[in-house]
Order: C-alpha cells, then structure tokens, then sequence
C-alpha cells in the first residue's frame, strides 16, 4: 500500500511524490493524518525565511489516527492505553534527551529537534512531515491520544499553536490580575487570549483585521484595537494607556511575526513589564529598536521556540476543559484537499484566510 506526500523542491514550488508505506520499528508510530493546517511557520518556509528548512516535506500541525504500532508501544507520553485507531496528536520535534539544551531541563531547545522534519522524501520511513497521508513518529517524538469531546478541527491546532503560546505564558508567569496586550490575531494570538483569560488576565488584542479582532473577541479579548483605526505607534500606546489606568501593559505578546512589534511591544509596556516574542522566527528581518527605553522600563523579554512537548497534552487538555467556552473548531476558515497544499499556502500568504486546514485523506 502506498501513501502520498507534498515535497517542497525550493521555497514557492511544490510536487507531489508516493511511497510504500513503511512498518513502524521498535518505540515508532505510522500515523494517517486526518487533518494538517498552514502554520505560520509553513509560511516562512514557503516564502524562503526559514533559517535551515529550504526543501522536503512541509507541514507539523496535524491531528492523525493510529495506522500501526511499532514494537512497545503500548501508551502514548502521558501514559494513556492507545491502539489502531485511536486519535493522536504529535508534536512536531524530538527531544533527544542527550545534548546540552535537554540535559539542562530546556527540551524546547533540543539540537536535534529537527532531526528527521529535515530529511528528504527519498530516505525512509518517507513522511517525515504532516502534508501527505501518513506521518511517521520516531521513538523520541511525543504524542497524545485526543480526548473524545475534541473535535478534529480543533484537535489539529492543538500542536504548534495553542501549545507554544500556553508554554509561552506559563513559563513567563501570567498572573490573574495582570493586562496583557497580544500583538496579533492569527492562529497564535487567538489561542493566547483564551489562555490568558483562563489565567485571569485582562485581554487587549490588537491587530488589522476586523473579522480576526471579531474572532478574538470570541476567544477572551475583553478589548480590541483595530490598527485601521489607531493607524500609528502613538495611538496604539495612547490606546492601551487609556485601557491600563495610565501605566499600560503588564504582558505584551508579539505573535505576528513582524519585526516591527518590537519596538513598538515596548512602548506599550508598563515600567517592569514583560514581553513575550514567539512570532518572529527568521533570522535576518531587521528592524529599529529603542534599547534605551527597554533599560529605563526595565523590561524582562523573554522569547521562546517550540516548547516542553508534554505541553501538547496541556493543550488538549485545555480544549477539552473548555470546549463550550470557545469556538476551537472555528479556528481553521479555509479546508483544501492535499492536492491543493500550493494553493493553500498561497492564499494563506496573501492573508486572504486565517488559518487553512488540508483534510489529507478525502
């Protein structure tokens, strides 16, 4: 039986190629994917930005069903019974467990996180990556079993989006009480406001997009701010002050992967502030920033990529928690068929949908 994948030969060209499908080996899983989204990420690799991913088979955000077991593998990382069948969810790296990142306690940042995402399609076990049919989880790649009230729309943004911004806000000590201003209404910033509610934060999502700011009012934002409307830095601030009292943020969060929001996080920020960079990912967009006002604030800035993988299980716990609460499945705007990956990553770079989901086996 053979599976399809979706290869990447250079950044902005894309062909399809099949492959028998492997049997899984001792401690690996082969996974049918049921639905796999257009990440941001995927949108940097696309358009050449990523710093190391520049051909092979893209996508990571998926939610699968179990086609076959590998030799011991009986549960999935929390130590949930799993068989043929069942639904999964996987994060999108491995944690070797062996290098000096993991061996500090920060698995996040593994040097062979992205062991097997960067291998090419000819070498075997083929699906290395979530565009295609099949995806094959190596023995040092987490995995959950997907509670049964998640649905698969809502399941498939569980990993990288809601996980990376619920390690993001965890690790940086989101408090109830706190303002926290998120820079962006995307995949990313839509899942932060409803994890910063959750942990009691007042929610102001800015962005400049007036069906994502209606979205974001859906999924916590207690206020928005249109930049259509406060067209500048110096609104925006005054924007947030007014909402703060006078002294802005306590939490600022760039989620938009432009590097302008830097600068401008700053400015919003109260003095002792954090700010949180996530969005932002490609080395070598450059943008002007004010060091001085970050040390007279005294500023902590924190930034993270990937993130603990048992935070994917955080993830889908919280969806299942609050499930009623808000409109996870209403997350993905967009469903295409695997065959038209190209045309999903396009229109999904053109912002003309949100957030694109590939239902891979029709």
């Amino acid at each position: 039986m053979k599976g399809k994948v979706a290869v990447m030969s250079e950044p902005g060209k894309l062909s399809f190629a099949e492959y028998g499908l492997p049997d899984p080996g001792a401690g690996a899983v082969l996974v049918k994917v049921i639905r796999t989204n257009v990440c941001g990420s995927e949108l940097h690799i696309w358009q050449g930005h990523h710093p190391t991913k520049k051909s092979g088979v893209m996508g990571h955000e998926m939610v699968g069903e179990i086609a076959a077991l590998g030799e011991g593998v009986v549960t999935d990382y929390a130590g949930n019974p799993v068989q043929i069948g069942d639904r999964v969810a996987a994060a999108y790296f491995i944690t070797c467990r062996k290098c000096v990142p993991c061996q500090q306690g920060q698995m996040n940042l593994c040097e062979n996180a992205y062991k097997h995402w960067v291998k090419d399609p000819e070498e075997a076990p083929h699906f290395h990556g979530t565009f295609g049919t099949h995806y094959y989880l190596p023995p040092d790649q987490y995995f959950y079993k997907v509670p049964d009230n998640v649905p698969d729309a809502a399941a498939a943004s569980a990993n990288c989006a809601l996980s990376q911004v619920y390690f993001g806000i965890d690790k940086t000590g989101v408090r109830y009480g706190d303002t926290v201003v998120i820079q962006g209404a995307g995949g990313l910033g839509l899942n932060a406001s409803a994890v910063a509610k959750e942990y009691g934060a007042t929610v102001i999502v800015i962005d400049s997009v007036t069906s994502r700011l209606e979205k974001a009012r859906q999924f916590g934002a207690d206020h928005v701010i249109h930049m259509g409307e406060y067209d500048s830095v110096e609104k925006r601030v005054k924007a947030v002050q007014e909402l703060t009292g006078g002294k802005g943020a306590d939490v600022c969060m760039e989620l938009t992967g432009v590097p302008a929001a830097l600068n401008e996080g700053v400015n919003l920020l109260r003095y002792g502030g954090k700010y949180i960079s996530i969005g932002n990912i490609s080395p070598g967009q450059m943008t002007p920033f004010d060091p001085g006002l970050m040390t007279r604030k005294a500023l902590t800035i924190y930034s993270y990529m990937r993130y603990d993988p048992w935070y994917l299980n955080k993830a889908l716990q919280f969806i299942s928690k609050n499930i009623e609460k808000y409109p996870f499945d209403e997350l993905l705007d967009a469903e295409f068929d695997l065959e038209d990956v190209n045309i999903a990553l396009d229109k999904s770079a053109a912002r003309e949908i949100t957030r694109a989901t590939i239902v891979a086996n029709r």
